[in-house]
């Protein structure tokens, strides 16, 4: 087997891996927060959400040295992917943003390979108006940049919320910054890509 094959295999189970983690994370983020709203089940509700945030936490921290714009997308992909299948369906507000915050980032997946493909993106950076609200540092606002940007104003209007516990805050700004930082590597692979022109 080729080198080259291990090391996407590898790299692909580090990824099922990373999505698992926050998955687990959220269930029992989701399990302590109904245990706070049970008489009796209080302490068991905040082990369960202490745990949770911890595993989350660290899912997060791993995305964040990997600075891979895939795996950072996906550790946020799988946290609001597992939030709207235990979300109340008669909460419709929450099912709608999550809903689009899927879709934002279902968009942003499609954008990595062809953003790898230099004669390809050359194509999508002429197509795409030059004015700046249609770029992020001078490349173009495709679909990765929009998911980005979308969600992290949907974390930070989280933020903005009052009550929301310490913990959970800070686990909230590292997504924010994990969102900074995968738009950052994916500004260096556009970048790349069109650095390949010819003048």
């Amino acid at each position: 087997m080729a080198a080259g094959t291990c090391r996407r295999q590898r790299r692909n189970l580090d990824l099922i891996g990373l999505a698992s983690k926050i998955a687990d994370a959220v269930t029992n983020i989701d399990a302590g927060r109904k245990g706070f709203a049970t008489r009796g089940k209080e302490q068991e509700g905040r082990i369960s959400y202490e745990i949770g945030i911890d595993m989350a936490s660290s899912a997060f921290e791993e995305a964040q040295t990997s600075a891979d714009p895939h795996a950072l997308v996906l550790a946020e992909y799988a946290f609001i992917l597992q939030e709207l299948q235990l979300c109340n369906e008669a909460d419709k507000e929450t099912v709608n943003s999550l809903t689009h915050a899927i879709q934002g980032f279902d968009d942003a997946f499609l954008a990595l390979p062809v953003v790898e493909d230099s004669v390809i993106y050359q194509g999508v950076d002429k197509v795409f108006p030059h004015r700046n609200i249609y770029r992020v540092g001078g490349f173009p606002k495709d679909a990765f940049h929009i998911a980005c940007i979308a969600h992290r104003t949907r974390i930070q209007n989280i933020l903005r919320t009052p009550g929301v516990d310490p913990i959970e805050k800070k686990l909230l700004k590292q997504r924010l910054a994990n969102l900074a930082t995968a738009q950052g590597g994916y500004a260096a692979k556009q970048k790349k890509a069109l650095a390949a022109q010819k003048p």
